[in-house]
């Protein structure tokens, strides 16, 4: 959870929230509200790790 992916289907870029039964991920935008899923995990794309993002030491 909290990668910043980029979602070839969608076409945006969103972080992850959740991921359920291992099989849908459920997204956010990077910014503002809303959300979507994704069933297809191979079409995702790490842009940023979690930890990669984290501003504190």
């Amino acid at each position: 959870m909290g990668d910043l992916i980029h979602d070839e289907i969608a076409g945006r870029r969103g972080v992850v929230t959740d991921v359920r039964g291992g099989a849908v991920w459920v997204l956010r935008p990077e910014s503002g509200p809303g959300r979507w899923t994704s069933r297809q995990p191979e079409r995702l794309t790490v842009v940023t790790p979690r930890e990669a993002s984290r501003t504190w030491p």
